[in-house]
């Protein structure tokens, strides 16, 4: 058990995590940030990242959450590689919270900051880890890109799949729905929207069960499951939209969150219902999703941490 009281501990280290840990840094709060089991979060499951500010070239994305961590540690962030297993907030301003790893080690702190980030839902399919970020992906915005003038599927019957394929559609030559059953469980605009795009195939009753090429995607194998036909669409990628699933297990019951469980945070601010614990990234945030929100709402949990504390 260490001794001493932390400023902030940051829990989580993704985009959200490190941006928070560089700010808390130099407004010398002394983060510590405790990594949890994917250290740097998803991006680490990326190759190609694009869409972020700064790399004209692109970087991989383990590289770029390497990038991070150096910045964090340049101003005096401490990272471990450990997960955090048990949490006791106080329930008073000013209180000192509890966090417990899965080493065993016990930190006290005066501040939370929640970055522990969404998981992608996937089908479970060996396929999908032989081929991910070479032609399988669970985010249209940030790789679609990649599929331009191509043709693609997407799996999935509610709005992250109806959304995932209209965006598609304006990028690529042609977009396969496939839907498990004969109706789809999005919004009926959303439905509206789908049926009215001219490059989107919907195939109902269909499952996607595997994929093939050559180092990247270059089939995808489906199934009718009423009449279990089998066959194969020529294609470069396989969007996989069944939704996500935030990482907030360990503070069911401690934390306000929504039906999904996303963490619950007031308006324009990152601060949850209990003092001095604050939330960022994708454990907040069901919409964007991204790895620039996610640090711009890192830089906010930070500030947020340091004005709470200098109240005390």
């Amino acid at each position: 058990m260490t001794d001493n009281i932390h400023e902030t501990i940051i829990v989580g280290s993704g985009p959200a995590g490190y941006t928070a840990a560089i700010y808390a840094a130099r407004a010398d709060m002394s983060p510590l940030v405790i990594t949890g089991m994917e250290p740097g979060g998803q991006l680490t499951t990326t190759t190609d990242v694009e869409n972020y500010p700064g790399y004209p070239e692109g970087i991989m994305g383990p590289e770029m959450m390497g990038d991070f961590q150096k910045q964090a540690e340049r101003f005096g962030a401490k990272v471990i590689m450990d997960m955090v297993t048990e949490v006791e907030f106080s329930e008073e301003k000013g209180g000192i919270h509890t966090l417990t790893t899965m080493n065993g080690d016990v930190y006290k702190t005066k501040t939370v900051i929640i970055s522990t980030g969404a998981s992608a839902k996937y089908l479970g399919l060996e396929d999908e880890k032989k081929y991910m970020g070479s032609g399988v992906s669970a985010c249209a915005t940030c790789d679609g890109f990649f599929y331009k003038n191509r043709d693609v599927v997407v799996v999935g019957a509610g709005d992250t799949a109806a959304e995932e394929a209209t965006y598609l559609a304006k990028i690529c030559n042609k977009v396969y729905l496939l839907v498990r059953r004969d109706v789809f469980r999005a919004s009926n605009i959303m439905e509206e929207r789908v049926k009215n795009t001219p490059n989107i195939e919907i195939m109902y009753h269909t499952e996607l069960k595997g994929m093939s090429g050559d180092k990247v995607v270059e089939k995808a194998h489906i199934i009718n499951n009423q009449t279990n036909e089998t066959s194969e669409l020529a294609v470069d990628g396989v969007f996989i939209a069944i939704g996500h699933k935030p990482n907030t297990d360990l503070f069911v019951g401690k934390l306000d969150m929504d039906e999904t469980g996303y963490l619950i945070t007031e308006p324009k601010s990152t601060k949850t219902k209990v003092h001095g614990v604050f939330a960022a990234g994708d454990v907040q945030d069901s919409i964007y999703r991204q790895a620039v929100t996610a640090a711009g709402t890192g830089c906010m949990a930070a500030i947020d941490a340091e004005r709470y504390v200098s109240e005390l």
